[in-house]
């Protein structure tokens, strides 16, 4: 997930983490692409996936796109996908659907049957599989901005939770990757 300073996702309601102060460079874009190519599966909240839907399926053949572009296009176009939405009843490019009925329970399942690594896009999605404690990891990425109002990362998290740093980066945008394990979750605060 991409955030500011004081993890805010967006500043803007209906910006979805798009706003000017995200500092996504060449570099950068470069290491999502390589952490996109080691995933088994992207399991996408709806919002998150009519985002991604509407822009990478067209850059993966826009010969105009930068390469790194055109290269992530290919990478989510052919990566399988689960979207999560109670609203939707069908999606295109390797996309499975859950949302009805016990959906945590449902993902929990996906998680053991699957083999390898699965990233989770969207805040909504990610805040409810952390607390399921369906998450073992958090890979953030934080710019050099404080927005000071806006989306949070994490919605409505009732309960501390224990982390362990696993790994750090600094980009040259001034983006830093911080990449968590999740421990444990505390009964109470």
């Amino acid at each position: 997930m991409n955030t500011s300073v004081d993890l805010l996702i967006e500043q803007v309601p209906g910006d979805n983490g798009a706003g000017s102060w995200l500092k996504i460079d060449e570099e950068l874009h470069q290491h999502f692409n390589d952490e996109a190519k080691r995933l088994a599966m992207f399991v996408q909240g709806r919002v998150f996936y009519e985002i991604m839907e509407k822009a990478w399926p067209d850059a993966a053949d826009d010969a105009s796109a930068h390469r790194i572009t055109r290269e992530y296009g290919r990478i989510w176009v052919a990566t399988p996908k689960v979207l999560v939405s109670s609203t939707r009843t069908s999606a295109d490019y390797h996309t499975r659907i859950i949302g009805q009925g016990d959906t945590m329970g449902q993902l929990s399942r996906l998680k053991a049957e699957t083999d390898g690594r699965i990233a989770v896009g969207g805040a909504a999605v990610a805040s409810q599989l952390l607390r399921a404690g369906l998450l073992d990891e958090l890979l953030l990425y934080t710019h050099p901005s404080i927005l000071g109002f806006g989306r949070p990362l994490f919605d409505d998290n009732d309960r501390p939770i224990d982390l362990d740093l696993l790994e750090q980066k600094r980009f040259s945008s001034g983006v830093t990757m911080h990449r968590y394990q999740v421990l444990s979750m505390k009964e109470e605060w």
